[in-house]
């Protein structure tokens, strides 16, 4: 007569074991601590903002509600909205510079040059250099009595006379432009550098046993694969360019007759400056839908790379 065997039952893995043995609960648990930072440090900010454009809060005296009125006050605000067209100018001018030269530097420093690592070091140093010592460099170039720019312009015959770049509302832009431009070259240079690193050399060589000249290498093969990075890479060039504030401060404060103002260093000036909180506070806010369409600009990026790797939309 056969006798049953025992069937040993083995017990459920509790909720704590599954959990920890899950890769989606160990990344949310990695994750946890940077979110907490953020809302500490971002979200509440964010919201303090918020909420202090809908006040006539001013400094030393806490507001009332007042609804919409820094926004209605600020819609017929005519520096306010010359700030606005700074900004853009601003932000549209030195991001297209910096991602032509970027791209063009980027593409130099990826070809088998001697010295490559001491030249790759070379152009991080103005990404290196605090943004005020830079400042404070380009505002002894472009000093309108000593300015060294005007002298060797001066010695080379080009003019006859100083330049007043910081004086001048066209020569000001265009010169805190190019200082912004000289400043974030080496961030789009050397991301995209990286970018470049990453395509396989065996595409090069198809596309050249198929016949390809240099410029139909870089259109179907570098640009395409490129895309993804360009797309992140000037998200970021342009969120840093719009809410730039320690370059203009340092150089212009906004002037000459506000032609330098942007809407960060206009924010300031009104809410910290001049203690009107809320109205300082309201054109902090309407950056915003600015910063959201660069921020959806890389989104579609990233969709781009998804479709590259086969996945779907």
């Amino acid at each position: 007569m056969a006798v049953p065997s025992s069937v040993a039952v083995q017990p459920r893995p509790s909720i704590l074991s599954r959990l920890a043995e899950s890769r989606n609960s160990l990344g949310f648990g990695f994750m946890l601590p940077a979110a907490a930072l953020l809302l500490v440090f971002l979200t509440y900010p964010l919201g303090l903002g918020i909420w202090l454009s809908f006040t006539d809060t001013r400094i030393g005296r806490p507001g009332i509600f007042v609804g919409i009125e820094n926004y209605q006050y600020l819609w017929s605000d005519g520096v306010f909205w010359l700030s606005v067209f700074n900004t853009v100018l601003y932000t549209v001018s030195a991001s297209i510079l910096k991602f032509a030269l970027g791209l063009w530097l980027a593409l130099i420093l990826n070809q088998n040059l001697p010295f490559k690592s001491f030249f790759r070091a070379v152009v991080l140093l103005p990404w290196v250099v605090p943004t005020v010592l830079s400042a404070i460099a380009f505002w002894w170039i472009y000093d309108s009595q000593f300015s060294i720019l005007s002298w060797a312009l001066q010695q080379m015959g080009l003019i006859d006379h100083r330049i007043n770049f910081l004086g001048d509302p066209t020569n000001a832009r265009a010169s805190v432009i190019a200082a912004n431009v000289w400043r974030g070259i080496p961030f789009v240079a050397i991301t995209l550098l990286a970018g470049l690193q990453t395509i396989p050399q065996s595409l090069y060589e198809a596309a050249t046993l198929d016949g390809a000249s240099r410029w139909q290498l870089f259109r179907y093969v570098t640009l395409p694969l490129l895309t993804p990075i360009i797309a992140i890479t000037m998200t970021f060039s342009v969120l840093f360019t719009f809410t730039d504030f320690q370059l203009i401060y340092v150089l212009t404060r906004g002037g000459p007759v506000n032609a330098t103002h942007l809407m960060a260093t206009l924010s300031f000036q009104r809410g910290i400056s001049g203690g009107q909180l809320g109205e300082g506070a309201a054109i902090a806010v309407a950056m915003i839908p600015f910063l959201l369409a660069a921020i959806l600009f890389s989104y579609f990026g990233l969709q781009r790379r998804r479709w590259q790797q086969g996945g779907g939309d």
